[in-house]
């Protein structure tokens, strides 16, 4: 058994880029007994990962990697496997995609109970079954969310360009000297541009040309296998949520019309939360809860959007349809700061940030009018290379990570 496990790890782990690492790599403690690594499909979990093993182990006989949906695991049980592997004198594995091995949670409950000095480190989508799963093996394991290239780490990976991460107070008080650091390294309006076409996800290194088509193999994906798994859905159910994605990708308001969905997709109220739901914990959309407290947060989204400004052209691009700027630059601040900072749905303004910074996004000609009269009111402003005032550049707000 671990001869054909050795002979696969060493094909996967060959050839891993180990030059660039994520923002999340130094924040993981990689001495804790037990990680766990989730994100969206194709954000670099596996890349990640593999990174570790080369610069902690470096050896399939001290550290194994192992993908949890592979026919030999599946045939022989993530139990067996780490019994044998430890026996035989290993410390630590690596399980990648573990959501998609059935009885996982049993399984890794049992490996980290019964194997106390060994690591075990695993990762997977943005499932509900991963997130279900956190409550019994919170204390077994310590949890990391990935997110998507930011456009100062997509600078660094492709143009060489390293910037250091930027706080959110900073980007307020010293915008204008940021700006100053980060266009003294070129046309940072032209990356801009090609980041919010094609630089969220690291695989654009792997080629342009295949890259949408390839986004378009993780919706498929995400759809077919993690969200079917977490509603038990068939085949037509899933041609529903198709179409609910696509009625989000097109809509020209991200304000949330429930009545006016289940109308147009022939369901109930319940089934349209219960599927918006479904799609964000698929890291497909993300929906934003109306700014306020108390029982105001928990009634539905104001705002719903596409996941991220690459998805969002992928879909647009499938649907020959054409890609309003508009979505796009809030899609963009979206996708930066949700999962960072406290982001909710603004009467002001568009968005209003940890209950204290109003922001309107636009163009460059963007006015001050919606947040004319808030305190803390910004606009945060396209094609503008540097700002002035309460007038940021909108690129800086992806220098958060």
């Amino acid at each position: 058994m671990l001869e054909e496990l050795f002979f696969i790890h060493k094909r996967v782990v060959e050839g891993a880029p180990l030059e660039f690492k994520r923002y999340l790599y130094d924040q993981i403690d990689w001495k804790a007994q037990g990680v766990c690594v989730t994100g969206p499909r194709g954000v670099g979990k596996t890349t990640l990962l593999i990174q570790h093993y080369h610069e902690a182990y470096g050896n399939p006989e001290k550290c194994l990697y192992l993908s949890a949906d592979n026919v030999e695991v599946a045939a022989f049980g993530l139990f067996q496997i780490a019994k044998e592997y430890f026996q035989y004198g290993g410390e630590a594995l690596v399980i990648d995609e573990i959501h998609k091995h059935p009885q996982w949670q049993g399984e890794l409950k049992s490996i980290v109970d019964t194997f106390k000095n060994k690591k075990i480190i695993v990762s997977g989508s943005s499932s509900l079954a991963l997130q279900e799963g956190k409550v019994d093996l919170s204390r077994r394991l310590a949890y990391y969310a990935l997110k998507g290239l930011s456009f100062r780490e997509y600078l660094s990976l492709k143009e060489k360009i390293v910037l250091p991460v930027m706080t959110l107070e900073e980007i307020f008080s010293r915008h204008v000297a940021l700006a100053g650091q980060v266009s003294s390294h070129g046309p940072v309006l032209k990356y801009f541009k090609k980041y919010l076409a094609s630089g969220y996800y690291p695989f654009f290194v792997e080629g342009e040309s295949t890259y949408f088509g390839k986004l378009l193999t993780i919706v498929e994906k995400a759809l077919y296998e993690d969200v079917a798994a977490m509603g038990n859905l068939k085949r037509s159910n899933i041609l529903v949520l198709k179409k609910m994605l696509w009625l989000i990708a097109t809509s020209s308001s991200f304000t949330v019309n429930i009545e006016k969905m289940s109308r147009d997709l022939g369901l109930s109220k319940i089934y349209v939360y219960a599927y918006l739901e479904y799609l964000e914990r698929a890291g497909l959309i993300t929906c934003l809860a109306p700014a306020g407290k108390g029982y105001v947060m928990a009634r539905k989204p104001q705002k719903i959007y596409i996941h991220d400004p690459n998805l969002l052209g992928a879909l647009h691009n499938q649907l020959e349809s054409q890609n309003d700027q508009g979505a796009v630059r809030e899609t963009f601040f979206v996708s930066q700061l949700n999962g960072l900072f406290k982001i909710t749905a603004s009467d002001r303004g568009d968005f209003l940030l940890n209950d204290r910074y109003t922001i309107e996004v636009g163009g460059k000609d963007k006015s001050f009018d919606q947040v004319r009269d808030t305190r803390n009111g910004y606009v945060a402003a396209d094609r503008m290379e540097m700002g002035a005032g309460k007038k940021i550049p909108l690129y800086l707000f992806g220098m958060l990570y």
